[in-house]
């Protein structure tokens, strides 16, 4: 008799919600690792899935092995392959031991591995890039954690000055009058592990247009085991997405005992309509017909524009067509 072959696993769930791609690996117990390519960010490395490499800064919300497993072969292969030097942002309470660990590889590799580890405290933010910070955000899981939040930074004009013209704004401006002030919106705010908490009522959540959540129970009589593992339950969902205002909120950490068909009935007996915005990352046959469709309305979209372009008449013709009607007359 032939054995069969192994199974298939490490297929990287992938969501669409425009403008940004969210892909990645999330199992509860064995790996959690999801990137953000636009942002050039990922949160937690539990195996360090290939794509992950590309990403210059890992924000890890805490440091159970199946959120945290990857960090030595992150930094090992970013410098392997010639990406830079990676960057690993945790709560301050594990980087020193983040630190011990990657000096336990010198010996054993019998050279160094270049690496950043940054402590972020609750509440301080770090620059990825202009017009972009990093914010941890205090969570309750087990041991120390953080949420993230992803922040664009822009500047607004202030309301005393909207009234006036171009050239009063540029005389203002350089007379040293401040005429604009800092605004805040969150793109992607991230749970990371976590129980129910105010925390997760903040404006990084309740106002980012994108959310990624975990939720590790979905079952009724799991309530207790959600309460002392320190894990969401699907009908804290309900609450969080009463306030929640994200366009699509994004599923991570479910466990293999939970099938994913289960975890959609739940969501829909207790959630509602507000289930129609939540996706599951690993949920592969959905999201591959959500992307077909997304990919089918933007071809639709851009012949459209393209029929709209051929068809519409230029100005000139349109003056010789008048032209012809006057001498016609």
């Amino acid at each position: 008799m032939v054995p069969k072959p192994p199974p298939r696993e490490g297929q990287l769930g992938f969501i669409y919600s425009p403008p940004y791609r969210v892909q990645g690996i999330s199992v509860a117990g064995e790996q959690t690792s999801v990137h953000v390519p636009e942002l050039d960010l990922a949160f937690d490395v539990g195996l360090c899935p290939r794509p992950v490499l590309t990403a210059s800064t890992i924000a890890l919300s805490h440091a159970h092995m199946d959120h945290s497993g990857g960090v030595p072969y992150y930094f090992s292969q970013r410098a392997f392959q010639k990406l830079g030097t990676g960057r690993i942002v945790c709560h301050p309470d594990l980087a020193v031991p983040l630190r011990q660990m990657m000096a336990s590889w010198v010996e054993l590799e019998r050279q160094r591995t270049p690496h950043e580890i940054t402590a972020l405290a609750p509440g301080e933010s770090l620059q990825l890039r202009q017009n972009l910070l990093l914010r941890a955000i205090d969570v309750s899981h087990t041991g120390p954690s953080l949420g993230f939040a992803a922040v664009e930074t822009r500047s607004k004009l202030l309301p005393e000055f909207h009234d006036l013209p171009q050239d009063r704004l540029r005389e203002l401006r350089l007379g040293g009058t401040a005429i604009t002030h800092a605004v805040e919106i969150p793109v992607v705010a991230y749970t990371g592990d976590t129980e129910m908490g105010p925390f997760l009522f903040r404006d990084e959540f309740t106002k980012a247009p994108i959310v990624i959540t975990e939720c590790t129970f979905f079952e009724p009589d799991h309530r207790d085991r959600a309460r002392v593992g320190k894990h969401l339950h699907v009908e804290d969902l309900r609450t969080l997405l009463e306030v929640w205002t994200a366009r699509d909120v994004i599923v991570v950490h479910v466990s293999r005992r939970t099938t994913l068909s289960f975890a959609r009935e739940r969501l829909r007996e207790v959630c509602g309509d507000a289930s129609e915005r939540v996706h599951f990352l690993m949920d592969h046959r959905v999201n591959r017909v959500r992307y077909e469709r997304q990919l089918a309305e933007s071809d639709a979209s851009a012949n459209v524009k393209s029929e709209g372009a051929t068809t519409e008449p230029s100005t000139e013709e349109v003056d010789v067509d008048a032209n012809a009607a006057q001498e016609s007359s």
